[in-house]
């Protein structure tokens, strides 16, 4: 072997050595806090446990049996496919717009932009608390503000029909300036001569973001959509403080319904199982997500 030879394979070593030294401990970190967690906790789906007691009944698939007839688990599901899509309509359609508006304002909507963002920072517990006294049926602004006009109490969150539709009005507002960000940062990579080419030509602002800026940031909406996605299959913390997934089951979703079924009901074994299908579901709800989106980015 030539010294050039030698001199280029010592390199290339190196380079491996160097690599597998740097990833090893965030190979280390998925394993033990992303890996571990998801394989014990199918392992665990297979057992029937109470979570104190040592001894574990092995049932097999017992509980994923149980959790396919399950009419809750599937009632939980509809109602997070519910907030999908309601999180992709408003928080969405809100953020572009907001970060459209700080676009075009510059450094005069920085009072917007810093009021907007509020919202994303405080914790989901607070607001959910918040909230909670808010959209009370006697107390609350709106009973307040119809008693006030001659009415009666306005039950949002004690309602079936509106639980839900109550609580993604709250989670889109804490979220919405979440997307607005990435939009904003999106907008601070089109080049100002795009803008100013189109405004030579004619262009009005509504013609310049529907045919340029639109487009371009098409990447991002992929992206955000699919965050969106995945995080409305499996929110929580919001919902459960402000309704515990009632009235009946009208705002349970899977993360709620996992929780109480392993932590109030003490049936382990069946949570994991729960968990299972959720992580199942999502998945498989995120792969075809991006796969239609990238599929029509591809197509425009």
């Amino acid at each position: 072997m030539s010294n050039k030879n030698s001199l280029k394979y010592a390199r290339e070593r190196a380079t491996n050595i160097t690599a597998a030294v740097c990833l090893a401990p965030v190979l280390l970190f998925l394993v033990i806090f992303i890996v571990y967690p998801i394989v014990d906790s199918f392992t665990m789906s297979m057992v029937k446990w109470n979570g104190i007691s040592p001894d574990r009944e092995f049932v097999g698939l017992a509980n994923w049996a149980e959790l396919i007839k399950d009419r809750y688990f599937w009632q939980a599901f509809r109602n997070n496919i519910v907030v999908m899509f309601i999180s992709l309509a408003t928080q969405g359609v809100l953020a572009i717009a907001l970060a459209t508006f700080l676009d075009i304002t510059g450094k005069k909507g920085l009072v917007f932009k810093i009021i907007w963002f509020l919202p994303y920072l405080i914790s989901s517990v607070a607001i959910g608390i918040l909230f909670k006294f808010a959209l009370d049926a006697n107390f609350g602004i709106f009973g307040s503000l119809s008693r006030l006009l001659g009415g009666g109490s306005v039950d949002l969150l004690g309602h079936p029909n509106r639980a839900l539709f109550a609580v993604m009005g709250v989670v889109s507002w804490q979220y919405t300036p979440f997307y607005m960000i990435l939009y904003l940062a999106a907008y601070g990579t089109i080049p100002v001569e795009l803008y100013e080419a189109a405004s030579i030509d004619g262009a009005t602002r509504g013609t310049y973001f529907w045919k340029v800026s639109l487009p371009l940031l098409r990447p991002t909406i992929v992206s955000a959509a699919t965050v969106s996605i995945i995080g409305s299959l499996k929110y929580f913390d919001l919902v459960y403080v402000m309704t515990g997934g009632g009235p009946g089951s009208a705002t349970e979703l899977m993360a709620t319904l996992m929780y109480k079924t392993t932590f109030v009901r003490k049936t382990f074994g069946y949570g994991a199982a729960v968990a299972g299908g959720m992580f199942i579901l999502i998945t498989l709800v995120a792969l075809l997500t991006v796969y239609t989106l990238n599929k029509k980015a591809e197509e425009f």
